[in-house]
């Protein structure tokens, strides 16, 4: 379908468009940093993960779907963020992109990347599991949720998870309950190509790349609670943010939009709500509309 080096060049392209989005409420953006992360740092994680999905891609096509090494690659990925910024910017989105890179390059075409990203979670293995549980450590990102079963926290996690012989794909299924990106991953991520993707494909065709990247965002956020936000502050908080963006959304076409976003985007830092899944699953998507465009080319 697409070659490894194209492939690679639309997910940096990805990342970095989603975090130049604005004004996308309650992120890191251009006009917005976090106290320990800054717009910068998003610009910089997105370039330099580019070679580790073009080794991804090389790799599967080598050694097809019973050997992708998909946690392998995607913990490369973020040793590769961390040797340039000292916080995790990214492991989400290459929780997402690795698997849709591999799936992009051993599919004839766009229709088929959904059943062979199904393929590669359901084929992944112990190893698999357990470079993801270190590519979760690395980054400090709390986890997949508090768990008893094969906690990534656990000192005794990968002896479990070789003694029980838990795949990646096992892993990411227990914690599918209550986290949006493990959900998408064990069930060949719906949301992305039946939300993401299809809002970000028509928005861009009528309009900016700014503005579907922000509609992306918003219609992702108003139709799915974000799991950071539920994980710090509980579900209910997260719904309630989720239906604020869907009222700000139902007014998309009103001349107080913006002024509406701004002041979203303000409430939303003041209170530290960071949908930061809901940044991923958007930088994933526009990854999706761009490959889908490339293979028209």
């Amino acid at each position: 379908m697409l070659d490894p080096k194209l492939i690679s060049k639309i997910s940096s392209i990805s990342s970095v468009l989603e975090v130049s989005g604005y004004p996308k409420p309650g992120n890191v953006h251009r006009m917005n940093d976090f106290p320990d992360m800054v717009f910068e740092d998003f610009l910089i994680s997105g370039v330099v993960t580019g070679e580790t999905i073009e080794n991804a891609t090389k790799h599967i096509k080598k050694h097809g779907v019973e050997n992708s090494q998909v946690g392998k690659y995607i913990l490369n990925a973020v040793n590769e963020t961390d040797k340039w910024i000292k916080n995790n910017t990214n492991l989400g989105i290459m929780m997402l992109e690795v698997p849709i890179a591999q799936a992009t390059i051993i599919s004839e075409n766009f229709n088929q990347i959904q059943e062979n990203i199904g393929l590669i979670l359901k084929n992944s293995t112990v190893e698999d599991a357990i470079n993801l549980y270190d590519a979760i450590n690395i980054a400090d990102a709390g986890g997949m949720g508090d768990q008893e079963e094969y906690d990534v926290q656990s000192e005794n996690a990968k002896n479990e998870l070789r003694e029980n012989n838990q795949t990646m794909f096992d892993v990411l299924e227990i914690s599918s309950k209550w986290d949006q990106l493990a959900y998408e991953l064990t069930n060949k991520m719906p949301t992305l190509f039946n939300t993401g993707f299809k809002t970000f494909q028509t928005i861009k065709k009528e309009s900016s790349i700014n503005n579907a990247t922000i509609t992306t965002f918003l219609t992702l956020l108003s139709q799915v609670p974000d799991t950071l936000i539920s994980r710090k502050y509980g579900i209910e908080c997260a719904k309630n943010i989720s239906n604020k963006a869907k009222n700000i959304l139902e007014n998309k076409n009103n001349e107080n939009f913006k002024k509406q976003l701004i002041e979203f985007d303000k409430y939303l830092f003041e209170n530290k709500f960071n949908p930061g899944t809901t940044a991923d699953l958007t930088a994933s998507s526009i990854m999706l509309s761009f490959l889908n465009e490339a293979e028209q080319k």
